[in-house]
């Protein structure tokens, strides 16, 4: 394809003008407050590349070396020169939260379009046609939005005058952090004219990885100018405190987080696991709070704030606090639970120790690491089966479809179905379009063997993770070679290389008290208000809200799976069949005590398990027995109807279950006017369709109110 161009190349200077190195300097002291700022090695040459050759550049360094400022005194040297705005790809709200402010304290004028400012999108356009902003933030998922694509992005490409793509890694499906709507700029790169110049940044490319994205930036042609440094971060300390108990990971927590350096992160693996670290942390006295996910985005700027002000010794996060996230005194990054690659592992532990002599990281690694990442990984990879099913659902509908539309009649589960949308997207198949989704008609092949060999890949780095954990080499040294860093070289710091630098004792009354805190049981079922839209099309005739008359109460379960104490528990209880063991049942009776219920329950009834019927039954009546309840039996079970896979969207999941669980007579008479709350019980909770629809049938046989009991919920 040939690019248009905007320019025959820069204009000559004028005789005695400074040089561009002169104003490259004058710019990145104003950019960053210091009269004897100087370039470190590679900085100006990606600066001259990108001013000079309007060159696309890869530049891959290490965190804390300087990405962003290449692309500020970029940005004031092209704008200089009469160019248009540069546009910043960039991955995460934090991350353009902090290249907005460092861009305004050098005098660059910086906003951004993104999900949390919506309502100042015509401001920003505004500003853009009146040519008063020097450098817009957008998310690649913007690029994607229709109206941004239609209205905005043509004028753009035309105009631009740098694009940048910040954390570069996000376009390869090898890198840790994939994102399939980073892969829509190489559609991007193709309209842009020949000599707009590009700058690609990450600090966590392996070799696989920086060939990968080369690839993608030479669209259309252009030669690729590759600038990749060490990787080691000298003031990095690491560690690794390995064969803990989960009451050991946390009492070492306890005991220890007021002693590393001043503020930082600890991570865990799971939204579950931040919040329950968070809140022991913080019933002990440390300053910490919880960043995950579910965390608002209005409070999510002002923790990274507090943490910045060090107002907080750590904030407990999840990976949703990692790229972008800039404190260069961060004092200490902890892990509790591994990532699942060293390559992820060297992103987040980069946060720490960018601006000071010494850093301490710490890895608590745990047995459940792995269940873990195997979940994840079973969601990240689109399906051909389920691939197919979209296509076929779109073509056949002829018109635009919501997601919510498309899961009434492909069994997919939300996150899964969005992000295969976007990767059918990405290839062409589909389209987003005002109303939904729409299938272009264009051939579309799975690429099996990529998505096999990815796979692959992803399980050879966790067994590069697993020996990281177990080595007895040097921890940075180790790194570095999993980033194909050739300058790798022992670093004399960590715990291979030093001894261990840590304190690895924990006092008695501190494991007791992470005991305590782990042997806390008791999490809130809350019940189905909604049905899910659209399930007349999988003969369901149910819609809008669920009768008050027929749903059930607030219920209880034990633990989330993902819990830190009880979860590690009952994961391996679940993976068999057998009767309640003793201690589980006395943590059961525990939630009951503290229940709180507005009327105690007067029966148990189970609901009836195919896969662990000893383990229900005993646990009802061991329940029943205890509180000297009445056990009235289990539901009966009818077959047939539509089915599910394990997993599967709401709609299907209530599918799978409609009208499949009955009162049998005798379990009709004994409900009878029966004069207070039935106890239903259950061993898994996960998208609470079954508890909902057990709920509906003993309703509607007379029972007053149910309330769901069980051992764990996904989550």
């Amino acid at each position: 394809m040939t690019r248009p161009s905007s320019t025959t190349g820069p204009p000559a200077p004028p005789a005695g003008a400074p040089s561009l190195r002169e104003r490259a300097e004058a710019d990145l002291r104003r950019l960053v407050g210091r009269a004897d700022a100087d370039f470190r090695d590679g900085q100006f040459e990606a600066i001259e590349a990108l001013v000079e050759r309007r060159a696309r550049v890869l530049v891959v360094q290490r965190t804390g070396w300087g990405k962003s400022a290449v692309y500020f005194v970029a940005t004031a040297l092209r704008r200089a020169a009469g160019a248009g705005p540069t546009v910043i790809i960039s991955p995460l709200l934090a991350l353009m939260r902090d290249q907005i402010g460092a861009a305004e304290r050098a005098g660059i004028r910086a906003v951004t379009m993104n999900s949390a400012n919506a309502t100042d999108w015509d401001q920003v356009r505004d500003a853009l046609a009146a040519d008063d902003v020097d450098v817009l933030l957008v998310s690649p998922e913007r690029l994607n939005n229709p109206r941004f694509r239609e209205e905005q992005l043509p004028d753009l490409a035309r105009r631009c005058g740098l694009l940048v793509v910040d954390e570069a890694h996000c376009i390869s499906d090898w890198g840790h952090d994939f994102r399939p709507d980073y892969r829509r700029i190489k559609d991007l790169l193709d309209g842009l004219p020949a000599d707009t110049p590009v700058l690609a940044t990450t600090a966590t490319a392996n070799a696989r990885v920086v060939a990968d994205v080369e690839v993608q930036l030479s669209a259309g042609g252009a030669p690729v100018t590759t600038i990749r440094g060490g990787l080691a971060r000298d003031s990095l300390r690491l560690g690794v405190l390995r064969s803990m108990s989960p009451e050991q990971r946390l009492g070492w927590l306890l005991a220890h987080l007021g002693d590393l350096p001043g503020s930082g992160i600890v991570y865990a693996l799971t939204v579950s696991g931040a919040e329950d670290m968070a809140d022991a942390l913080a019933r002990a006295g440390h300053r910490v709070a919880a960043y995950t996910g579910r965390t608002d985005p209005g409070d999510r700027e002002r923790l990274e704030n507090a943490l910045r002000a060090n107002e907080i010794k750590a904030l407990v996060a999840t990976s949703a606090l990692g790229m972008g996230f800039d404190k260069p005194d961060l004092g200490f990054v902890v892990h509790v639970g591994a990532p699942s690659s060293p390559v992820a592992y060297y992103q987040q532990v980069g946060r720490a120790g960018r601006a000071t002599e010494r850093a301490d990281v710490l890895l608590l690694p745990g047995p459940e690491d792995q269940d873990i990442w195997r979940y994840f990984a079973s969601v990240s990879m689109p399906r051909e089966e389920q691939a197919s099913a979209v296509l076929a659902a779109l073509a056949q509908a002829g018109r635009p479809l919501s997601t919510a539309a498309i899961e009434t009649i492909v069994d997919i589960r939300r996150t899964r179905l969005e992000l295969l949308l976007k990767v059918l997207d990405v290839d062409g198949a589909v389209n987003r379009v005002s109303g939904g989704w729409i299938a272009t008609g264009a051939p579309w092949t799975y690429d099996g063997e990529r998505y096999a060999w990815v796979a692959q890949q992803r399980q050879a780095e966790q067994e590069q993770m697993l020996a990281y954990e177990r080595g007895a080499a040097c921890r940075m040294a180790y790194l570095q070679h999993a980033l194909d860093d050739d300058s790798a070289a022992d670093c004399g710091r960590c715990d291979n290389c030093a001894g261990p630098w840590y304190p690895t004792e924990i006092p008695d009354r501190v494991i007791g008290a992470a005991r305590e805190q782990l042997a806390r049981v008791g999490t809130v079922i809350e019940p189905r208000a909604m049905w899910p839209t659209g399930m007349d099309r999988l003969g369901v005739p149910v819609r809008g809200k669920i009768a008050a008359q027929e749903q059930a109460e607030d219920g209880r379960v034990l633990a989330r799976l993902s819990d830190l104490g009880w979860g590690q528990r009952l994961r391996p209880l679940l993976q068999r069949d057998g009767p309640v063991p003793p201690e589980v049942l006395s943590g059961v009776v525990q939630v009951l005590t503290e229940w709180g219920w507005a009327q105690r329950p007067v029966a148990v009834v189970a609901i009836p398990s195919r896969a662990r019927p000893a383990l229900v039954t005993s646990l009802a009546q061991g329940i029943a027995e205890i509180g000297r309840l009445r056990y009235l039996g289990t539901l009966d079970v009818i077959d047939g109807g539509p089915a599910g896979e394990p997993g599967g969207n709401s709609a299907f999941r209530l599918a799978n279950v409609w009208e499949r669980l009955a009162v049998g007579l005798a379990l009709a008479d004994a409900l009878a006017g029966i004069p207070g709350p039935i106890l239903l019980v259950d061993d898994f909770v996960s998208s609470r369709w079954t508890v909902t629809e057990a709920a509906r049938a003993l309703r509607r046989a007379g029972a007053p109110a149910v309330l769901p009991l069980a051992l764990a919920i996904d989550g």
